[in-house]
């Protein structure tokens, strides 16, 4: 079996070049930009380029794209070439290529403004049935792209499986208000509890994908961190998150305290795994609870791979505002 992987110099394609290669298995790396685990460079936008880079291959994961962070750098005319076009090439040349399986990795900022109810609702209990409301281009052609997986699995019988990945890169928030408020460790652990997942377990999501895609057909899954909450603390979370807490996950005051941490005021949102666990057999080892764990026997919460590929940033440009560009 040859695997495709697209976006090879990146977070998530790194870590899939490392894995696979680690397993021995054959693998190509594709990205725009050189690395060591890129084996050709090129574009997804440029059709020569990914015919070439199809021949002979078995399995596209396809994790290559403009992130969110690229918004204010990036024309909306970029975003439609790199995450819609690019798409559809590789979509096009797989089906031309006989391929047997396409991994399509998209993101749960497809969600866009469902993810936010008003202030006086519930937090927003997220599954794959919450209807996408896009509030910016990234979000936008993310789920264009997904329904081209859809168009191509029901015309073409592709198996397409689509991945709505959270929040997993190690850098600070792109929220200026976020960065400030809490220390970077801090955050990334509280978001833990909904909207954040390991990179490795992030892996193990393209690599059972590989495998049950034939099955599976067309299917999407949210893939993010197993929260410890419930249907029914939705109301509260809104304004008492670690009251919450104390009941699902007794002992976090004493980690959080020992490192003078502080908890969410609020909680808007809370991303649900259980049909990536039971459709998919995905089973997520990194969560709050054993981050908690870990923290308090003064190890590492993240995983070796997370530690191992870290910060990359999203731009060649150093700003005034660290890795973001700064508003005009």
């Amino acid at each position: 079996m040859t695997i495709l992987v697209t976006g090879s110099a990146g977070h998530l394609g790194e870590a899939l070049m490392r894995v696979l290669r680690q397993q021995d298995r054959d693998v190509r790396g594709i990205d725009i930009k050189a690395s060591e685990f890129t084996d050709s460079v090129g574009s997804i936008v440029d059709r020569d380029f990914v015919r070439e880079s199809m021949a002979g291959v078995d399995v596209v994961l396809h994790s290559a794209t403009l992130h969110k962070p690229h918004v204010a750098t990036h024309s909306r005319q970029e975003f439609v070439d790199t995450n819609i076009t690019g798409t559809l090439n590789l979509l096009e040349e797989a089906v031309a290529a006989g391929v047997d399986s396409f991994i399509f990795t998209s993101t749960t900022s497809t969600f866009g403004d469902a993810l936010r109810p008003p202030s006086d609702q519930p937090a927003a209990w997220i599954t794959e049935d919450v209807t996408p409301i896009a509030k910016n281009i990234y979000g936008a052609t993310k789920t264009a792209a997904e329904d081209l997986c859809r168009l191509f699995h029901r015309n073409n019988g592709l198996p397409c499986v689509v991945l709505r990945t959270s929040r997993f890169f190690p850098e600070d928030d792109d929220e200026p208000v976020r960065r400030d408020s809490f220390g970077r460790d801090n955050l990334q652990v509280c978001e833990l509890l909904y909207r954040r997942v390991d990179i490795a377990d992030v892996v193990d999501a393209h690599l059972l994908a590989i495998g049950r895609a034939a099955e599976l057909g067309f299917d999407k899954f949210i893939i993010s961190a197993t929260t410890p909450f419930r249907r029914d603390d939705l109301d509260r979370l809104r304004s008492d998150p670690a009251g919450v807490l104390d009941l699902r996950v007794p002992g976090w005051r004493e980690v959080f305290e020992a490192r003078g941490w502080r908890m969410l005021d609020e909680i808007e949102r809370v991303y649900v795994n259980d049909h990536a666990r039971e459709r998919l057999g995905w089973h997520p080892a990194y969560d709050f609870q054993r981050a908690i764990h870990d923290l308090g026997q003064g190890c590492d919460h993240r995983s070796k791979l997370a530690r191992a590929i870290g910060a990359k940033g999203y731009h060649e440009t150093k700003y005034a505002d660290g890795i973001f560009p700064v508003e005009p």
